[in-house]
């Protein structure tokens, strides 16, 4: 299979699960080679899995090492960690615990530069709402130093 290929395949089957795509970014998107695209898809899965079935405003899940390998700095990690508790606890999630997370879609602004949407499922903590909650977050990753980092801030 050609590595043109098989990113046709990783992207149509990223779509395909995307419960609302992306809007294009102002530059438009790009192909990028399909080592890139699954090494930020492999990259971003086992991230995002790290916190299912975690409490995020625990001091615990703060404090792992594991997740704060994909943030260049300490500074940018506490930036992010801070948005998604918040966001746990304006969504309504039980415990800011979500129950399952699943990367939806991945575009590729630059070879260097992509937006990964992912899906944030849990309990609602409201009371008399046996339902559930979710949250969709758009994140920024960057390649460098042959590696996918994870930046704050506003898309």
């Amino acid at each position: 299979m050609s590595s043109r290929t098989l990113l046709a395949v990783v992207s149509l089957a990223l779509a395909c699960a995307s419960g609302g795509a992306i809007p294009e970014p102002e530059g438009g998107s790009v192909a990028v080679p399909a080592d890139m695209a699954i090494g930020l898809n492999g990259g971003a899965t086992v991230f995002y899995e790290q916190l299912v079935q975690r409490r995020v405003n625990a001091l615990e899940t703060f404090n792992d090492p594991v997740l704060r390998k994909y943030f260049r700095s300490e500074d940018l990690f506490f930036d992010y960690y801070a948005d998604l508790a918040q966001s746990l606890a304006d969504a309504h999630f039980e415990k800011s615990r979500p129950f399952a997370i699943e990367v939806q879609e991945m575009i590729f602004e630059s070879a260097a530069n992509a937006q990964v949407q992912v899906l944030f499922r849990g309990y609602d903590n409201r009371p008399l709402r046996p339902n559930r909650v979710s949250l969709v977050r758009r994140d920024r990753w960057q390649y460098e130093q042959e590696a996918w980092w994870i930046t704050p801030g506003k898309l």
